[in-house]
């Protein structure tokens, strides 16, 4: 068995969240933040908030979490709530129909198999090779979406252009490939900017609109920004997530709807039946959503 990997500690919180609809009422998409709370709470308590990757491994997760909320598959969505994090659906579907004993034989070996079933989804761009953070994708259809997440939760001011000039390079080698699929950038900043760096604040937010296409194709479908808090004394009792200073047209809510809107517009109706049936608000019926095989 290959050794734990960077988002086997999350996997608890996600089992336990559930996959219930993300949309209210009246059709307006809710994140669950405290979940996402819940999840920047494991490896900020670990004080690896930036060098080990798990505080954005937890984003990666989230991001793909909210996704199969929506209603898009268990093995469409990249990171996978469980190993291996990037598996072919055709795979995940074969595995389904082997006698329980082979497949979980054939799931262990899969582990150990990084060109058939790898930790980090790489797609090739019309430039370079891109990872990315997170995918819906299959082989009959390509990636449909494509999501790059970014965290920054201090020297704010002086990260700021770095980040700005990655995500805008990465947009167009995406777009430039795949000029259907939904491309999105969402953006995670420490709260404590809104004290100690104010202006770095309002730089983010300028940089998170900028980033979007402006009708020439080579920015992002949807691009967002999330705040994040906690106490260094008790990172995990004080995480918080609130968008409360964030403006509208860059919260997470907006996000999300964008970049599910794109996949469906892009896509024949006869797709992403169940992520249809949750926008229009008619619950799927039970496994049209797709449910994981191993």
């Amino acid at each position: 068995m290959a050794a734990a990997d960077g988002f086997a500690a999350f996997d608890p919180l996600l089992e336990a969240a559930g996959t219930a609809s993300p949309w209210d009422a009246g059709g307006v998409y809710v994140p669950d933040h405290a979940l996402l709370a819940r999840l920047l709470a494991v490896p900020t308590q670990a004080r690896q908030t930036s060098r080990s990757g798990r505080f954005a491994r937890a984003i990666d997760a989230w991001v793909a979490h909210e996704l199969r909320r929506a209603g898009f598959g268990a093995d469409e969505v990249w990171p996978r709530a469980r190993r291996p994090r990037v598996l072919p659906h055709d795979v995940a579907e074969l595995l389904a129909r082997l006698p329980r004993s082979l497949a979980a034989d054939v799931a262990r070996r899969l582990e150990d198999l990084p060109s058939v079933a790898p930790t980090d989804a790489r797609v090739l761009g019309r430039a370079y090779e891109k990872q990315v953070d997170v995918c819906v994708s299959r082989w009959d259809r390509g990636p449909e979406l494509l999501i790059s997440t970014k965290a920054q939760t201090s020297s704010f001011g002086k990260n700021l252009p770095n980040r700005f000039e990655e995500a805008y390079g990465d947009a167009g080698n995406l777009r430039g490939r795949y000029p259907l699929a939904a491309v999105g950038f969402l953006f995670v900043q420490r709260d404590t900017v809104l004290t100690r760096e104010p202006d770095a604040f309002e730089r983010a937010v300028d940089m998170i609109r900028t980033l979007r296409d402006q009708g020439g194709g080579d920015g992002y479908t949807a691009t967002g920004l999330v705040l994040a808090g906690w106490d260094d004394a008790a990172p995990a009792a004080t995480m918080r997530v609130a968008d409360d200073a964030v403006p509208d047209d860059v919260r997470a809510p907006q996000f999300f709807a964008r970049m599910i809107a794109q996949v469906l517009r892009a896509a024949p109706v006869t797709t992403h039946v169940a992520v249809r049936q949750r926008l229009r608000g008619r619950l799927p019926a039970p496994g049209d959503a797709g449910t994981g095989a191993v």
